[in-house]
């Protein structure tokens, strides 16, 4: 099966989105609102956990060279909460850039064979412009015409 290598583009447009928001705003922007429990700085750490879950899910895949699926529970947004608070926004941001940078050129050289097998179990997993760009948005939306 032949893997469309389009994500890679749209995952470095993500990334960049990313680093143009972490420039854009401040450390008090950061901390403005997105939704009812989170900040643009949660946001950006949540980017940045569940880009590094897809990390992992690579190096598993790759040692076993077959797909390795984490078992993981919707709860870990919930209670990661207080911890991706804790990080401070300029860091979120730093986490958050270093870590989509790092899997975007780790997706661009993984082995296509299993990389179409990860992309055939969840495409978002592979095209993570798919995540990013969903709390992107929702960041850009709260942040439009803020007052800090």
């Amino acid at each position: 099966m032949t893997l469309d290598r389009s994500f890679s583009e749209r995952n470095r447009a993500s990334t960049d989105r990313i680093r143009a928001l972490a420039a854009r705003l401040s450390d008090a922007e950061m901390q403005h609102p997105v939704g009812a429990h989170w900040t643009v700085a949660i946001a950006l750490a949540h980017l940045a956990f569940w880009d590094r879950r897809i990390m992992y899910v690579l190096d598993m895949t790759e040692r076993d060279g077959k797909l390795f699926i984490a078992q993981m529970d919707i709860l870990v947004n919930d209670s990661s909460l207080p911890l991706w608070a804790a990080i401070p926004p300029r860091a979120a941001a730093r986490i958050a850039i270093e870590t989509a940078e790092a899997l975007d050129k780790r997706l661009e050289s993984f082995p296509p064979a299993l990389l179409a097998e990860i992309s055939a179990y969840n495409k978002r997993w592979v095209d993570r412009s798919l995540h990013r760009g969903e709390h992107l948005d929702e960041v850009d939306a709260a942040t439009d015409n803020m007052t800090v």
